[in-house]
C-alpha cells in the first residue's frame, strides 16, 4: 500500500461524501456528483478527511492514483464552490446572445449558431462579446467551452475570434510588398 506524495483531501462544512463499493457519491449546497471509479484504486473516508491509495507500484496504478485523486477532489471543490471558465469574443461584428436557455454566437458564419444548454451548466452573457460558462462539474464546464471556442478559433493574423479570457494568440506576420 502505498501513498506516495499526494495530500489527503479534506471535507469541507456542508458537504457530505459516501463510498460505496467502487462509486462515489459526493453531495454539497451547489449539487450532487456520482462518478465510478477504478475498483483497483483504494479510498477511505475518516474524520472528514479521504485519502486515495494504490495496491503496488505498478505504472498504470501510478497513473490511476493521481488521476482517482483529482477526480474526487474536484467533485469536492465542485459541489461546494462550483467552476467557472470564461470566453471573450474578438473581431469586428462578432457577439453573443441569451435567447431564452439557448446561446446565440454570431462569428462571421452566414448564419447564427446556437447552442442547447446543457443540464448541470449554467452559461450567462454578461456583454455581447463575453460569455461565462458555469457548473459544478470540472469536465462538463470545460467542455462546454471549448465546444464553444471552436465555433470560431482565434485566428493568428488578426487575433479574430473566441478565446478563453487571458488566453495568449500567437500572432504572425501578414505578407509583406516587395
Amino acid at each position: 500500500m502505498s501513498r506516495i506524495g499526494l495530500k489527503p483531501i479534506e471535507i469541507p462544512d456542508g458537504v457530505e461524501v459516501s463510498l460505496n463499493n467502487n462509486t462515489i457519491k459526493v453531495k454539497g449546497p451547489k449539487g450532487e456528483l456520482t462518478k465510478d471509479l477504478h475498483p483497483d484504486m483504494i479510498v477511505k473516508i475518516e474524520d472528514k478527511v479521504i485519502t486515495v491509495e494504490r495496491p503496488s507500484d505498478q505504472k498504470e496504478h501510478r497513473a490511476l492514483h493521481g488521476t482517482t485523486r483529482s477526480i474526487i477532489n474536484n467533485m469536492v471543490e465542485g459541489v461546494s464552490k462550483g467552476f467557472e471558465k470564461s470566453l471573450e469574443i474578438i473581431g469586428v461584428g462578432y457577439r453573443a446572445q441569451k435567447q431564452g436557455n439557448k446561446l446565440v454566437v454570431n462569428a462571421g458564419y452566414s448564419h447564427p449558431v446556437e447552442i442547447d444548454q446543457i443540464d448541470g451548466i449554467e452559461i450567462d452573457v454578461p456583454k455581447n462579446t463575453q460569455i461565462i460558462v458555469k457548473g459544478i462539474d470540472k469536465q462538463l464546464v470545460g467542455a462546454v467551452a471549448a465546444n464553444i471556442r471552436a465555433i470560431r478559433p482565434p485566428e493568428p493574423y488578426k487575433g479574430k475570434g473566441i478565446r478563453y479570457v487571458g488566453e495568449h494568440v500567437r500572432r504572425k506576420e501578414g505578407k509583406t510588398a516587395k
